[in-house]
Formats: structure tokens, sequence, C-alpha cells
């Protein structure tokens, strides 16, 4: 299991039609677990005002897995799959009440130079919190949601 980098619940707007929580609620939940991750490498709103550095999501890929309802408490947890000098390819679970595993995010993040308006490597300082984090929770065995492709199997 990966490290926990948020703790919320389920709200009332997030509710849709259905009963349940809406699909693009799932993407802000892992949107905030990227921030989550961005201050625990060090890359704070401080850091970013003071160094003109930040992430950009490139690639993002959600699998909904069960329904999260009204209120129940959520839990982003995060492995690091791989890492170079200034992408970190992240994998985000969504676990619900009991343990319950509702949805994965597998994203490919990047290290933005804010002033040049391009990639950069990660500050030192950060890279070394990538290289600590993903010491301590790259999984054994990738996810199987992990670099799934959409299609329609043929029989």
């Amino acid at each position: 299991m990966g490290k926990i980098i948020l703790r919320d619940h389920v709200r009332e707007d997030w509710i849709d039609y259905n009963g349940h929580m809406n699909d693009a609620e799932y993407v802000r939940a892992f949107s905030w677990g990227v921030d989550a991750l961005m201050n625990v490498i060090g890359i704070t709103e401080q850091f970013r005002d003071q160094n003109q550095y930040t992430m950009f999501t490139l690639e993002n890929h959600v699998c909904y897995l069960v329904e999260m309802e009204l209120d129940e408490l959520l839990e982003i947890h995060l492995s690091i799959l791989d890492y170079d000098a200034k992408r970190v390819h992240a994998f985000f679970e969504l676990y619900g009440n009991d343990g319950k595993r509702a949805a994965t995010s597998e994203q490919m993040l990047m290290g933005m130079d804010q002033e040049a308006g391009r990639a950069a490597p990660f500050p030192e300082a950060v890279f070394a919190k990538v290289t600590e984090l993903a010491a301590n929770y790259t999984p054994a065995e990738k996810p199987k949601e992990a670099g799934r492709v959409i299609g329609i199997r043929k029989k």
C-alpha cells in the first residue's frame, strides 16, 4: 500500500444524479492528491512563488472501481512507479470506508520552470525527496490498473 497523502470526505455537492460521487469529483480528489504530493516534496505555495517552479500533469488515467457515497471518508494513497530528473510517474489509489478501493489514477507529472514556460529538472532538494518517496513507496509489482490501454476487447 502506498503513502497516505490525503484524508477527506465526500461532500454533498459531489453527489450526482446517480446518487453517488460524480466522476469529475474523483479527478478532483486525485488532483488534491497531486497538490499534497507537491507539498511533501517541497513544492509548496511559497516555493512556487519564490522559485517560479511547479509541476504540471501531463497525462492522467482514472479507473473507477466502486461507488463512493455521501459523507464517506476517503483516503488518497500514493505510490511512485518511476521517476527521472524532471518527471514522476505516480499512481494514486482512492480508498473509502472499511478500506474499500474505489478508484485509481495513474499520472505522469513534470517539473516546470514557470518563467521559461518549459520543463525543467527538479531542484536538488525536491529531487532528493522524490528519490526518498520512490525508495519507500514503489510497489514490488506494478498495479493491475497501471499502463492500461482503453479499448474494446475483441472476442
